[in-house]
């Protein structure tokens, strides 16, 4: 969405226009959903708390100020929820199961290289919720700090910068914590043992297939 017409719904929505704040609803909520689920790892606090996180934006929206950081002030909101829950429930994140996690997330595909001998679309799928599974372990093993850097960065689409903001830290605290979080996932990802359709479809990759002098057809 563009930032006119962005700051067109605002306004509608600050004037108390219920189609407005539809359309932002239906514009960001996959989004906050997204990183609250990753943040809680229970749907059901998820789904709470995005209800919560838009009556919050249609009580407080009057006051807001449009400076082009819109997602920052609503995952701010999002955040500040989030760490309330966990602070009552004091409980570790929950894993999130790779059907949900792609259904949720809107991301599910069967898609694959059209190479000889990739694997079955079968396996591609068994391929895809293995990844998702070992990922949310690879996520839980983070600290919260560094969880909640990486899902604003992911979901939020947010600058360093407004991270920082929504944290409340230092720009270089929010980046240390981002360069810590994702080296830990790769180290995680790199040790998790491969299934054999992933090594299968590892072995089919255009990169390797090109590594043993295959070339691959472009589209």
């Amino acid at each position: 969405m563009d930032g006119e017409t962005l700051a067109g719904l605002i306004r509608g929505a600050q004037r108390g226009a219920p189609e407005s704040f539809d359309r932002l609803v239906d514009v960001f909520a996959s989004r906050v959903f997204g990183f609250i689920l990753r943040m809680t790892g229970s749907h059901q606090d998820a789904e709470d708390l995005m209800q919560e996180v838009f009556l919050r934006v249609v009580r407080m929206i009057g006051a807001y100020r449009h400076d082009d950081r819109f997602e920052a002030w609503l995952f701010r909101i999002a955040a500040n929820l989030v760490r309330d829950r966990a602070r009552r429930a004091r409980r570790a994140p929950k894993l999130v199961s790779a059907q949900a996690s792609a259904e949720d997330a809107g991301r599910a595909s069967s898609t694959m290289d059209e190479l000889p001998g990739s694997p079955a679309p079968a396996d591609a799928r068994l391929i895809r919720a293995e990844e998702i599974d070992a990922l949310n372990a690879a996520m839980v093993s983070l600290t919260d700090a560094e969880r909640e850097v990486i899902m604003l960065r992911h979901f939020g689409g947010l600058s360093f910068k407004e991270i920082a903001g929504v944290m409340g830290t230092p720009l270089g605290t929010a980046l240390a914590r981002a360069h810590r979080g994702l080296a830990r996932l790769r180290q995680i990802m790199a040790a998790e043992p491969k299934s054999p359709a992933a090594k299968e479809r590892e072995a089919c990759s255009p990169a390797r297939l090109s590594e043993t002098g295959w070339r691959v057809r472009e589209a």
